[in-house]
C-alpha cells in the first residue's frame, strides 16, 4: 500500500557492458511523470516519485486501470502525452492543476497514457525481493491481455547493447531521452539506486542575461542562485533555461565577476516584459505561472555581452528540459552569433515504433 518510493536510477557515461553487472536488461527511458500503480478491486491509487498523489489528475488512467489491468496489482512507469508521433512534456505539465473542470476537460482533449516497466506485487505476492528477471517476466504475463492502442503499454527491454545503443541515438526523436539498464538479478529497492542511466549530453554557447540570487543571499554577503540563459533568434533574445548547482564560494564570486554588466531593466532585451505578463509562452523571467505561484522569481538583467558554454540534455521545444551545468566563459564568442543553428537537431522517430506498436 502506499506511500512506497519508487527505485531510482544513478548517471553512467555509456551503455555498461552486461558482463561486469551479472547481466542487464535494457529500456528506453521515458521523459514523464514517474507514477505507481496501486490496484485492488475498483481501488486504484497513482502516486509521483514522492509519492505525492497523483490521482485526481489522471481519471482517464483511473477508469482503464480498473477496466484493463489485473484485478490486484502495483506497477511502476511512467504517465505520458504524446500526439504527432512523439511525448509532450509541456503538455503533460498542464494536467497538474487545481480545477477539476479543467482536469476534466484536459483528460478528454490531451488523454495520458501510462508505460509500465516493473512489478512491484500481483495477487496476494509482493515481488520486490525477487530478481528483476523473474518481475518482468510476471509483468509481461500479466499485461498479456492488454487491448491494442492503450492507454496502458508495456515497455519494450533488451538484454542486447548494441539493441539499446540503437535506441539510445534513435528513440531521441520521439522525445525520450536515452535509456535504463536494470541487473537482472537485482531486487526492487525503494529509494534505492539500483538501476544505471544513459542520457544525452551535449555542449551550447549561450548568452548570460541576468541571474537570481540564492535563497540564503544576504545584503552582507550576496550569493548567486542561478544563471539566466538566452540565445538570439531573428533579433530577439530567447529566454532558454538557467545554469545553476554551484558551491557557496563559486556563488560569491560570481556576484562579484557580474556586477560591471549589471543594467536597468529597461535597457534590457526583456525589458518589455518588466510590467506585464503573467504567464507568457516565451516564459520570460520574472513573469509568474501556476508552477511558479509564490516564487520570487525577479531577476538582476546584466547586458548580455558574457557568452558561457553550458552542458545540456534535452530540447524541449526552445528551451532546455533541464537545468544546464555551466562549463566555461567563452571570451573569443561574439554574443551575437549565439544562435539556435549550433543546437543539434533531433531525426523524427515515431513513437508508436518504440511502443513496438
Amino acid at each position: 500500500m502506499p506511500p512506497v518510493q519508487p527505485m531510482l536510477a544513478k548517471s553512467v557515461a555509456g551503455v555498461p557492458d552486461p558482463a561486469k553487472h551479472g547481466g542487464l536488461s535494457f529500456e528506453p527511458k521515458w521523459d514523464g511523470f514517474r507514477c505507481l500503480v496501486f490496484k485492488d478491486g475498483d481501488e486504484v491509487e497513482l502516486t509521483s516519485r514522492n509519492t505525492k498523489p497523483l490521482t485526481r489528475y489522471f481519471p482517464e488512467l483511473v477508469a482503464a486501470a480498473r477496466a484493463q489491468l489485473p484485478d490486484r496489482c502495483v506497477l511502476d512507469g511512467e504517465v505520458f502525452v504524446a500526439s504527432g508521433g512523439r511525448l509532450r512534456f509541456e503538455v503533460l505539465q498542464e494536467r497538474i492543476h487545481p480545477a477539476a473542470s479543467r482536469v476534466t476537460l484536459l483528460s478528454e482533449t490531451t488523454p495520458a497514457s501510462y508505460v509500465a516497466f516493473d512489478l512491484l506485487a500481483l495477487g496476494d505476492d509482493a515481488v520486490l525481493e525477487r530478481p528483476f528477471a523473474e518481475r518482468r517476466a510476471l509483468l509481461v504475463e500479466a499485461l498479456a491481455t492488454l487491448p491494442a492502442g492503450g492507454p496502458f503499454h508495456l515497455t519494450r527491454t533488451t538484454t542486447d547493447p548494441d539493441e539499446a545503443r540503437r535506441w539510445f541515438e534513435r528513440f531521441e526523436g520521439a522525445g525520450l531521452d536515452g535509456v535504463v539498464a536494470k541487473p537482472l538479478g537485482a531486487a526492487y529497492t525503494p529509494n534505492g539506486r539500483t538501476m544505471l542511466k544513459i542520457k544525452h549530453a551535449r555542449t551550447a554557447d549561450v548568452v548570460v542575461a541576468g541571474y537570481r540570487e540564492h535563497k540564503d543571499s544576504t545584503p552582507e554577503r550576496p550569493l548567486l542562485g542561478s544563471l539566466l540563459l538566452g540565445l538570439w533568434d531573428d533579433g530577439r533574445l530567447q529566454h532558454l533555461g538557467v545554469a545553476a548547482s554551484f558551491t557557496a564560494a563559486r556563488r560569491a564570486e560570481l556576484i562579484e565577476e557580474l556586477a560591471p554588466l549589471v543594467c536597468p531593466i529597461d535597457e534590457h532585451p526583456w525589458g518589455a516584459w518588466a510590467d506585464w505578463a503573467i504567464a507568457n509562452p516565451d516564459r520570460v523571467p520574472g513573469t509568474q505561472s501556476r508552477w511558479s505561484a509564490g516564487k520570487d522569481l525577479s531577476f538582476t538583467p546584466l547586458r548580455p555581452e558574457r557568452v558561457l558554454e553550458v552542458g545540456y540534455d534535452h530540447l524541449e521545444g526552445r528551451r532546455f528540459r533541464h537545468t544546464a551545468q555551466f562549463k566555461r566563459w567563452r571570451p573569443d564568442r561574439d554574443p551575437d552569433s549565439c544562435g539556435y543553428a549550433q543546437l543539434e537537431e533531433v531525426a523524427s522517430y515515431d513513437l508508436a515504433d518504440v511502443l513496438g506498436e
